[in-house]
This record gives C-alpha cells, structure tokens and sequence, in this order.
C-alpha cells in the first residue's frame, strides 16, 4: 500500500535495517478549506468603505491582521506534519520550527480506531488514533489523513500478525520446555532404576 508521499520527502526518518515503509501521508490538504475561509472577511469589510472609508480599511487591516496569520499557520502545520506506517511500527513527526518525532513499536500497541466528522466523510478524510500498552488513552493521532479506515485496517493488520507470532512462539517455547522436562525426568528415573537394581 502506498501513502501520499514518496520516500524522498522522509529525510527525517530513520529506519532499522530490515523496516521498511508501508504507508507514508499527512494532512489532508482540503481540511484547510473551513480556515481559509475566514480571509473572506476582510474582503466583506471593504463593503463598509463606500459609507465610511477610515472605518472600513481599519477594518479591513484588523481583520488581515488576524486572519492571515492564522491561515498562515494551519498552512505550514500541514506542510509540516508527517505519518508512517512501517514494518515494525508507527511515526509521527511534527513542529513547524522545531522538529518532534514520536514512535511507537506494533508490539506496544493496544488498540486503534478512526473518526471522521461530517466533512471527512464527505471528501474521504479523517481521524485515526492509537493507544499503547502502558499509555494513558490515545498515544498517538493521525490528523485528517486521506482513507482513515484503510490506514487503521493497515495497522491492525500488522498489530494482529505480532500477536500471533508472539503466540506461536510462546507455543513453541513451551512445548520445547515440555520436552525438555520430559527427557529430564526420564534420565532421572534410569538413573533411580540402575541405582535400585545395583543396590538388589
């Protein structure tokens, strides 16, 4: 399966020698929509300047003062803003100056769901959250990425493969220790056996 973005764009991302990237994606680009929407409003108030100029720019540039910065700013969050699904686990990478990265392993993980509100639903967008073993409620969140459903499915996926091969393993730990004790308990009953027919 394959995310949004090419591998390239993933510089910060370190991987082990044998994981590999399964989906890569951020934000869905249409989410800033509701936001920009508001740069409407200083167009709105250049109606007030045919009735009152002074008032009508003021209005216009207290407006822009405060909207363009807040467009601005969901902008390069989104720009900013990455999720990777791996072979082995989960990355979150965030920060529009700084930079902050967050994993979690499959292992650790507990359990995943997905939301979407009305506008996602409409245009394939949404919410996927993972909680981790030992963590206090959602550990992680995927933010408004493009087919939710698909990406949490992707990672069940992988969370329900661990457990079975942890499983497994287990099984076969346990059986080999049977085995063990077995031959064990074998040795020491030939052992009693020669001892008793020595004795007689």
């Amino acid at each position: 399966m394959s995310g949004q973005e090419d591998n390239g764009d993933l510089e910060w991302l370190s991987l082990d020698a044998d994981e590999s990237v399964l989906w890569a994606g951020g934000p869905d680009r249409r989410t800033i929509a509701p936001t920009a929407l508001l740069l409407v409003l200083p167009v709105l108030a250049l109606a007030v300047v045919p009735f009152s100029t002074v008032a009508g720019l003021a209005l216009v540039a207290v407006l822009g003062a405060i909207t363009i910065p807040i467009v601005g700013w969901a902008v390069l969050w989104i720009r900013s803003t990455d999720y990777v699904v791996t072979s082995t686990g989960l990355y979150e990478k965030q920060g529009v100056f700084s930079r902050d990265v967050k994993r979690i392993d499959f292992e650790k993980v507990q359990n995943t769901s997905y939301s979407q509100s009305a506008l996602g639903t409409r245009f394939g967008y949404g919410h996927v959250e993972v909680s981790s073993a030992g963590g206090a409620g959602v550990e992680m969140r995927f933010r408004s990425v493009p087919e939710p459903r698909t990406v949490q499915q992707l990672i069940s996926s992988h969370v329900s493969r661990g457990r079975a091969t942890d499983r497994s393993d287990t099984d076969r730990t346990t059986d080999d220790v049977l085995e063990e004790i077995l031959v064990e308990l074998q040795t020491i009953r030939a052992t009693l056996e020669d001892d008793s027919t020595a004795d007689s």
